[in-house]
């Protein structure tokens, strides 16, 4: 159910100053249900800085940013179609299929992006870290073992820096999906084609989403925009489509905003328009945290694999599964 409802390459989705806020509000707006060390100013304070990693990469070297800059956007066509026709609630289940139907389309991964599975991988990667959380969280109290109770309550905080870690790395590819121009083949100016009513040409990504948003958006203003938790009992797959696809229903009403001088000064439409788009990206987190959080536990961790809820439970003592049997 879909219920729950130059190239972009080139462009950097929001600056320093809307990834920021995407990733502090999320995570300040976090339910009593998740674990107390994500909750706390300094775990937000972490999720914000961390959201801008993914950018920060760039440039790294040939084979890194040729794999993960693909990863920020994804050209939708004036149908909201992918590349080759593919509708974004029926998009193959796995990149590499993905890449193989729009590349019998014509169409390159490289130039075309991948936003949905970057959205996903980085979804299912939380997941699991919640889930040997909660397995070690559960599991240390109860080991008798001095040694390998220390072992555990020093896996449990190294665990719950790569959560924090793993949750900016998820803001950053939700709050790409927040920003039209990065859903769209118009994604950096209207460009080629078809162009009736005569939107731009010029190059106005990064000044919307960086400058733009630098100068004008309070904190405040988008903390007041969240929408309130949106449970969906779907695969993430089918949650990111339609949070992808009413982003996309955003680009046209972004350039004809930008025609009529929105994106001017401090032009209220412009400003409006920008905070419920960075409002809609902090809202998408928080939910997609959340679940992720109640996917952990049916999940499995270590090795031999083990069920988080058995060794919630009591049924297993993990040790052995989770340091290591080789």
């Amino acid at each position: 159910m879909l219920a729950c409802a130059a190239s972009a390459s080139q462009a950097w989705a929001w600056g320093a100053t809307g990834h920021r806020l995407v990733g502090r509000l999320a995570a300040e707006a976090l339910p009593p249900e998740l674990p107390g060390f994500l909750r706390t100013p300094a775990a937000a304070e972490e999720a914000a800085e961390l959201s801008r990693e993914p950018d920060r990469w760039r440039e790294s070297g040939r084979i890194h940013d040729a794999d993960r800059d693909p990863a920020h956007f994804i050209d939708l066509d004036d149908e909201g179609k992918a590349p080759g026709g593919l509708p974004l609630s029926a998009l193959p289940p796995t990149r590499a299929a993905y890449e193989a139907a729009i590349g019998a389309a014509g169409a390159k991964l490289s130039e075309t992006g991948y936003l949905p599975y970057a959205i996903a991988d980085a979804w299912q990667q939380l997941a699991k870290d919640f889930a040997y959380w909660r397995a070690l969280k559960a599991a240390a109290p109860r080991q008798h073992d001095r040694a390998r109770r220390a072992w555990l309550e020093r896996d449990l905080v190294r665990r719950e820096r790569l959560i924090v870690r793993d949750l900016g790395v998820l803001g950053h590819y939700v709050g790409d999906g927040s920003q039209p121009m990065h859903v769209t083949v118009h994604a950096n100016g209207w460009g080629e084609g078809a162009n009736p009513k005569g939107y731009t040409l010029a190059r106005v990504h990064a000044p919307v989403e960086g400058a733009f948003v630098r100068a004008n958006v309070q904190p405040g203003a988008v903390r007041a925009r969240l929408a309130p938790f949106r449970p969906c009992g779907s695969p993430i797959e089918a949650r990111v489509a339609a949070y992808l696809g009413a982003t996309w229903t955003q680009v046209e009403a972004l350039y004809a905003l930008e025609k009529a001088g929105g994106f001017q000064g401090t032009d209220p439409r412009g400003i409006a328009f920008v905070t419920e788009r960075l409002a809609a990206g902090a809202s998408e987190l928080r939910d997609m945290t959340v679940e992720a959080w109640r996917a952990s536990g049916g999940m499995t961790v270590g090795y031999p694999q083990l069920r988080v809820s058995d060794i919630e439970a009591g049924r297993a003592d993990p040790f052995e599964s989770l340091y290591g049997k080789d």
